[in-house]
């Protein structure tokens, strides 16, 4: 035998060796290593192919192929999207309707939310392959691919079912979705997010996917030192699966990169918001390089956010669970103690909804701390957070402050002054400043706390009940002011049920605080299940 054949035999048998030694690592979900041994079965094979001195084999192209799928099926395991749709188009290159290709890529491109694309993949499959044993797997993903891209188009979400049950079982399932939003210079701070047309309370802004989260139980302690070392645990965690997620796909690695990382806002690009849209298709040959560790831990710390737990039945968590996560298109809404949106989490996805009618032209905002607190309280939180709030609200409230009734009313709050007390001198010293329509509403909501013991005590109101507002002004003023707020909510929700349950003008009007609260994402029997009604 000549030594070129003795040599090409060796490398059969070493090519062998390889694909069935990496076929056993993937069955045994050893990602990384089938992925290492896949390629050096696909060099050795590819190498094998290119010599023209050996014939063509129509059997190694057909183990090329498979090595290329199988290989793509271990990096999507890993989260390496580039790599593991590059492997998909080598493999098609091969064979253009190899089904377990053509799933492979569909489930990538269904992971990266791009719907239409990912419907193709699995119509073509469909067809080519009508009678494959997978066809029930197929179909499946091709409904869910198609509730998907309509959601994504339609917004019309509808968590009835779930809330209905409790909460309990599979949360729905969302896309994500951007209403009537723009991206464009804010007046508060850098870009915001702007609406393009008037828009009702509890109207879908946008659902946004994390690019990264990481949820914890953190333990309480009051030397705070356990806690701290848990969160700290937490937020390696997050910055880790942030890195990678950088290094796995080029389009993630391009929407960071538009985030703020703290410096010269002023001069920072506005995007289109076309960008953000899942099946957009961008230049992001400008993100081949990494980003800086450095920058990325500036921008993590400027655009990362908390999950509310708190505010939200959504949230379905115990009071000591705690999450963080970076929602890209998200991190554009800025601060404002007057927001007009609200945000709740399911999963790992954002939902941001209209709290109160917005305009067209309006900035987006939200309340990235409790906006029903007095204004020496805000200000404290807003330095936690590293800002300094200048909204309408806050303002206005300064100049208020210096009144000197003022400072007798916030001391009286501060020392726990009879609730009624507070109330009616706060309201007549309006009076007295002329304070009117939604400025009237600020205030309230910075004394919130003692606004709803007063109405929440039957004994307070039979007191003081002639000598300030009624509720349904007081929370009429409030909502149109700051938006709509579960504690806000939950003070109607008891008056009603005081007075026997209301009738059909009050049921509408908690309905419509509802919808503020959680937003029209639900029909209204599950919305009165929400409300206790």
């Amino acid at each position: 035998m000549k030594e070129s054949d003795l040599q090409q035999s060796r490398d059969e048998e070493m090519m062998q060796q390889l694909r069935l030694r990496a076929n056993e690592l993937l069955l045994r979900e050893e990602w990384e290593q089938s992925i290492q041994t896949y390629s050096h079965f696909i060099s050795l094979c590819q190498t094998h192919i290119s010599n023209p001195q050996i014939r063509p084999d129509p059997k190694l192209q057909k183990s090329l192929c498979l090595a290329f799928s199988n290989r793509a099926e271990a990096r999507l395991k890993t989260r390496d999207f580039d790599g593991s749709l590059k492997d998909c188009d080598e493999a098609l290159k091969i064979e253009n309707t190899h089904f377990k290709t053509l799933m492979c890529k569909g489930k990538i491109l269904l992971s990266l939310d791009r719907y239409n694309l990912a419907i193709n993949c699995f119509k073509i499959a469909n067809l080519d392959h009508p009678s494959n044993a997978d066809s029930e797997t197929l179909n499946g993903y091709l409904e869910k691919c198609k509730k998907l891209e309509f959601l994504s188009r339609s917004g019309a979400f509808d968590f009835s079912t779930w809330v209905l049950n409790g909460f309990k079982g599979r949360i729905p399932e969302l896309a994500e979705y951007i209403g009537a939003v723009e991206i464009k210079k804010s007046e508060i701070s850098g870009r915001g997010l702007v609406a393009t047309k008037n828009i009702d309370f509890g109207s879908l802004l946008l659902v946004n996917k994390a690019i990264a989260t990481e949820r914890g139980i953190l333990p309480e302690s009051k030397a705070g030192d356990l806690g701290e070392n848990a969160q700290m645990v937490m937020w390696k965690n997050f910055v880790d699966k942030i890195v990678e997620s950088t290094s796995n796909c080029k389009k993630t690695r391009c929407l960071i990169s538009m985030l703020s990382d703290g410096e010269n806002e002023e001069s920072l690009e506005v995007p289109d918001i076309s960008k953000f849209r899942p099946e957009s298709e961008q230049d992001c040959s400008f993100s081949n390089k990494k980003i800086d560790m450095e920058v990325i831990l500036n921008i993590l710390d400027v655009n990362s956010l908390v999950e509310e737990t708190f505010s939200s039945k959504f949230s379905g968590k115990n009071g000591d669970h705690h999450g963080v996560g970076l929602w890209v298109l998200a991190s554009f809404v800025n601060h404002s103690c007057n927001p007009n949106a609200k945000r709740f989490h399911i999963g790992d996805h954002v939902i941001v909804h209209a709290s109160r009618d917005i305009k067209e032209g309006e900035e987006i905002t939200l309340g990235y701390y409790d906006v029903f607190s007095p204004l020496k309280t805000r200000k404290e939180m807003a330095q936690n957070w590293g800002f300094d709030c200048h909204c309408k609200r806050c303002k206005f409230e300064i100049d208020i402050s210096l009144k000197h009734e003022m400072g007798e009313i916030e001391m009286g709050y501060e020392i726990g002054v009879d609730v009624g007390t507070t109330v009616y001198k706060l309201e007549e010293s309006m009076k007295r400043w002329t304070v009117r329509g939604k400025l009237k509403g600020y205030l309230r909501a910075s004394f919130w706390k003692v606004y709803s013991e007063l109405f929440l005590s039957e004994k307070l109101m039979r007191k003081w009940g002639r000598r300030v507002p009624a509720m349904e002004v007081v929370v009429e003023s409030v909502v149109e002011a700051v938006g709509g707020d579960e504690r806000v909510l939950r003070v109607v929700i008891e008056g009603m049920k005081r007075s026997g349950g209301g009738g059909l003008v009050e049921m509408e009007k908690a309905m419509k605080l509802g919808r503020g609260v959680y937003g029209k994402v639900m029909k209204k029997q599950a919305m009165r299940s929400i409300l206790g009604l």
